[in-house]
């Protein structure tokens, strides 16, 4: 009996899953243009060169820059109001020159985006709640 209600939950459970990787196959495409064209102009005020990028399914993050130059952002970005998605880019466009979270990388932030500070306050309150609702 016991058995039988571990194998149900582990079932459901998978199904879950496999939702969600379809609405992650389905944004990525579109996800990964709009990143494409956001970087190509905020990078017209930075100038910074980045190698690959890449359009990932995370639970907590929304954005992510390698020491190597790549870029990584979270599928969910494309449900996002545009400011806070254009924050998430120009935050990690700004890591590839300063890999940090220095005063430097922040007046790097705010050359593009001056009002960083509401922006990130608002995402880190309601982030991924924008995704319930748009999604």
């Amino acid at each position: 009996m016991k058995y039988g209600f571990v194998k149900y939950f582990y079932k459901k459970k998978v199904r879950r899953k496999k939702r969600k990787s379809l609405e992650y196959l389905k944004y990525k495409k579109e996800t990964l243009h709009m990143a494409e064209e956001k970087l190509l102009y905020f990078n017209q005020f930075y100038n910074l060169k980045w190698n690959k990028i890449f359009i990932k399914n995370q639970k907590t993050r929304w954005g992510s820059c390698s020491k190597q130059g790549n870029i990584n952002f979270n599928y969910r970005i494309i449900f996002l109001p545009q400011k806070m998605a254009d924050y998430i880019i120009v935050h990690e466009l700004c890591h590839l020159q300063e890999f940090n979270h220095s005063a430097d990388f922040w007046n790097l932030v705010a050359k593009v985006i001056p009002d960083y500070k509401e922006i990130r306050q608002e995402l880190r309150k309601n982030g991924f709640r924008f995704h319930l609702y748009v999604g």
